[in-house]
This record gives C-alpha cells, sequence and structure tokens, in this order.
C-alpha cells in the first residue's frame, strides 16, 4: 500500500462526505477532525464537491481529503488540482485507472466480482474498494473473494453502518471501511455539526473499542501475589490463574510477583486493534514507551504509555 492508504488504514473510517454546498466544508471538517477522523471523501456527486475539498486542504491541510465517485480523467485532475490526495471510484473504469497510475495518484477502484479483481492486480493494484458492500454479500463475500486473491486488500462501502463495521474491520483484511453514518446528508442539510462530531466521536469508539482488561497489582514477591489472588478469589469468587509472572484473580485482577511498571501497578486496557489506538492517541499527544512493545506476527499486542496516570503504569493490549 502507499502511504496515504496506510495512513487511512491506521484510521480505519473513511467518512463519505455529500456537500451541496461548499461553506460546509470547513465546519464539517472541523467536526470530524475533532471527533477523531482526520479523513474524508468527497464525492463528485455534487457541483460543490471540487470548491469543497479546496476549502478543506486550505483550513485543515492535516485532513487526508479523497474525491470520491469520479468517473472521468477530467475528474480526476479536477479532484487533485483542488488538493485531494486519493481518488475512489465507484467501479473499476480502466482508462481512469491506467490515467491515475500512470500519473502516480492513489487511487481506489470499485469492485464486486473476481473478473475486476484481476483488472485491479492487472495494473499493480493492491487495494480495492468492495461496493456496494452489503448489497454485494458482506463480509461472506470479500472473505470469498480474498481465498484465491491472497494479496488484495479491501475497503468496503455502501451499508456500512455504527452495527456492522466492528465487524467487517475484525478481519484482516480489511483495511478501512467507507462510511456516511456519521456524516448522515440531513445532519449537515441541517448544519448540526455538533451531531455529527458526536457520531464520529461514537464511531472511533466503535473502531478502536476500548476497554478495561485488568488492573495490575505491584507484589514484591510470589507469596506476596499469591496472597492477594486468593483473597479476592475466597471474598468474591475469582478464582486464580498461575502465570509465570503474576498471578491472575478472575482474569480482572492480576497480581504481580514482583515490582513491575507504574508506582501502584498497571491498568490494562484492551482495543480492537493496537497500532490504530496508538495512531489515535498520539494524535492527541500521548507517547508510547517502545521498548515495552510485544510483537505477534509482526504486530503490536502490548504497549505500555510512558506516562502513568495515577500513579499506575498503563498498556493498551491486543483483544
Amino acid at each position: 500500500m502507499n502511504k496515504i492508504l496506510d495512513k487511512i488504514n491506521m484510521i480505519g473510517i473513511v467518512p463519505v462526505v455529500v456537500l451541496n454546498n461548499a461553506e460546509d466544508a470547513v465546519p464539517l471538517a472541523k467536526a470530524l477532525l475533532e471527533g477523531g477522523l482526520p479523513c474524508a471523501e468527497v464525492t463528485f456527486r455534487t457541483a460543490a464537491a471540487e470548491e469543497s475539498i479546496k476549502k478543506i486542504k486550505e483550513a485543515y491541510p492535516e485532513m487526508f481529503v479523497g474525491a470520491g465517485t469520479v468517473l472521468t480523467t477530467e475528474q480526476v485532475d479536477r479532484a487533485i488540482s483542488a488538493g485531494a490526495e486519493f481518488i475512489v471510484t465507484p467501479g473499476i473504469n480502466p482508462s481512469v485507472v491506467k490515467y491515475c497510475v500512470d500519473k502516480c495518484i492513489p487511487i481506489v477502484p470499485g469492485i464486486a466480482t473476481p473478473s475486476e479483481i484481476e483488472i485491479a492486480l492487472s495494473f499493480g493494484l493492491d487495494v480495492v474498494k468492495f461496493f456496494p458492500a452489503e448489497g454485494s454479500g458482506g463480509l461472506s463475500m470479500i472473505k470469498d473473494l480474498a481465498g484465491p486473491y491472497t494479496t488484495m486488500k479491501f475497503i468496503p462501502t455502501g451499508g456500512i453502518n455504527e452495527k456492522n463495521i466492528g465487524t467487517y474491520l475484525a478481519y484482516d483484511k480489511i483495511v478501512a471501511c467507507g462510511g456516511s453514518f456519521m456524516v448522515k446528508k440531513e445532519l449537515v442539510a441541517a448544519k448540526d455539526f455538533d451531531k455529527i462530531k458526536e457520531l464520529t466521536k461514537e464511531a472511533v469508539q466503535l473502531v478502536l473499542g476500548f476497554e478495561l482488561k485488568h488492573v495490575g497489582i505491584n507484589c514484591e514477591n510470589d507469596e506476596e501475589a499469591d496472597s492477594v489472588a486468593s483473597s479476592f478469589d475466597n471474598l468474591f469468587g475469582f478464582k486464580k490463574r498461575i502465570d509465570p509472572t503474576s498471578i491472575f484473580a478472575g482474569g480482572f485482577i492480576e497480581a504481580m510477583k514482583g515490582p513491575g511498571l507504574g508506582k501502584k501497578g498497571h491498568i490494562a486496557i484492551g482495543t480492537n486493534n493496537v497500532s490504530r489506538a496508538m495512531n489515535y492517541l498520539e494524535s492527541k499527544g500521548i507517547h508510547f514507551n517502545m521498548d515495552s512493545a510485544k510483537m505477534v506476527n509482526g504486530k503490536i499486542t502490548v504497549i505500555y504509555l510512558e506516562e502513568e496516570i495515577g500513579g499506575f503504569a498503563v498498556h493498551l493490549t491486543q483483544k
């Protein structure tokens, strides 16, 4: 994947935006950014698309802005001139794809069949839009397509909502999901950007899935760790599980067999995707202790934040 698509992968959602009035572009972008989504696909379905892209990039250069529903090479030129960083098409038009590939413009063409994937592969592409996602068989169809085309990854769009986005993103062949449920047309028309910001925050939380996994208590030795875990077992029925470096009580309490990170102990926060969670938290100024990272198959599964909270070290852990 190119750098732009790598960044989209780290975000997980591409808000699909339809703007009839370019004056709504900047406040909409502000709502997305403050909600935690520094990305948007502005569709070329309206006359305001080109100007909207230009206004967003001028106001917020950090936004990853793409042009969607692009049908012609002339629209490609207009979109890129306005500041678009990637092109998305509803289908796979070889002339448009070739034009973008020849000019090194990132393009994500729409596909729904094996034959269309093979066209994309012939142009050297490794990411396609699966559209319309729900109407074309959903995640089950994507998995069927991914079977023979092992190098291809997908951005499903069409019918993606707050109820199914988590299921899609759990599949490792999904780069991100395109969706409009946080930028509904009626909200844009009503200029209800506060609601869009609220829905964007909810969408981000759905993608990241933050939840408390366990609390670690620093003990001096094995005996103290066993005593702490036994107390929770005796009082609340949290059965003990002995691990090499700690003793768990019910999966919620971890008694460390020796002093670990954190003055008082540590708190483990589960997430659907550690790398996406890191990207999100780094945008909020959070730094990570890279020496603490644990890797599985080349992916970070555990990592600590640099700063403690209330005397506790905090680490992300892959669900």
